[in-house]
C-alpha cells in the first residue's frame, strides 16, 4: 500500500505491517483514504481530530446555509380590496425574506359554485407581486380550498461599479460624431474646429 505521513509527505509503497508499525511509533492512526486505487492509499493521522474537523466544517456550512420556509396566507373569495392589499404587503415581506408562500382561498357553502372568484383573488395577488416573486405552482383546487405557491425570484447580486461605468467593466461608449456642418455638443455654436 502507498503510505502518506502525518505531514502529507510520501513514505512510498510499504507493507501493511510496516505501515501499522510506523503509525504506532508516531502515536497516530492508520486510515485508508483511497481503497480503490492501485496500490491502496493509507494515511497516518489522528482520526478523532479528523472526524471532529469534519463535523465542525459541516456545522459551519449549515450555519451559513439559508433555509427557506413555506409560509401561508389565507384568503376568502369575497375579500375586500383593502384586505387583499394588506395581505399582499405581508406576503411581499415573506418573499423578500427569502421564504416561499402558499396562498390559500377557502370556500364554504355556495362559494364553491363560484371558484372563478377564488382564482381571480390568487391571480390578483400574483400580479401585484410579479416584480419580486414567481409562481412556483399555479392555482390548484384541493377539496374546499384553492392553493398557489409563490417563490422569490432568483436575483444575481449586482456588483458595485463606479458611476459612468458600463456593466461589463468597460467605460461608456463615446457619443457619435455630429453630422458635418453642425457644432459638437458642448462646444460654442460660433466656434469652428480646426482642420
Amino acid at each position: 500500500m502507498r503510505l502518506i505521513g502525518p505531514s502529507n509527505e510520501q513514505l512510498g509503497v510499504v507493507s501493511l505491517a510496516e505501515a501499522l508499525r510506523t503509525a504506532q511509533q508516531a502515536g497516530l492512526d492508520l486510515v485508508e483514504v483511497a481503497p480503490l486505487a492501485t496500490p491502496p492509499v493509507c494515511r497516518i493521522m489522528d482520526y478523532s481530530k479528523f472526524k471532529y474537523d469534519q463535523t465542525k466544517k459541516a456545522r459551519e456550512a449549515r450555519k451559513v446555509q439559508k433555509t427557506t420556509k413555506l409560509k401561508g396566507m389565507r384568503f376568502r373569495p369575497k375579500i375586500d380590496d383593502h384586505d387583499i392589499e394588506f395581505k399582499t404587503k405581508r406576503v411581499q415581506e415573506f418573499i423578500e425574506e427569502g421564504d416561499k408562500v402558499k396562498l390559500q382561498v377557502l370556500f364554504r357553502g355556495r362559494e364553491r359554485d363560484h371558484m372563478e372568484l377564488g382564482r381571480a383573488v390568487l391571480e390578483r395577488v400574483a400580479n401585484a407581486l410579479k416584480e419580486v416573486a414567481t409562481i412556483e405552482r399555479p392555482p390548484l383546487l384541493e377539496g374546499r380550498e384553492m392553493t398557489m405557491i409563490l417563490s422569490p425570484l432568483q436575483r444575481k447580486p449586482a456588483a458595485a461599479r463606479p458611476p459612468g461605468q458600463a456593466p461589463s467593466g468597460q467605460p461608456p461608449a463615446k457619443p457619435p460624431a455630429p453630422p458635418p456642418g453642425q457644432p459638437a455638443p458642448g462646444s460654442p455654436t460660433g466656434a469652428k474646429s480646426a482642420p
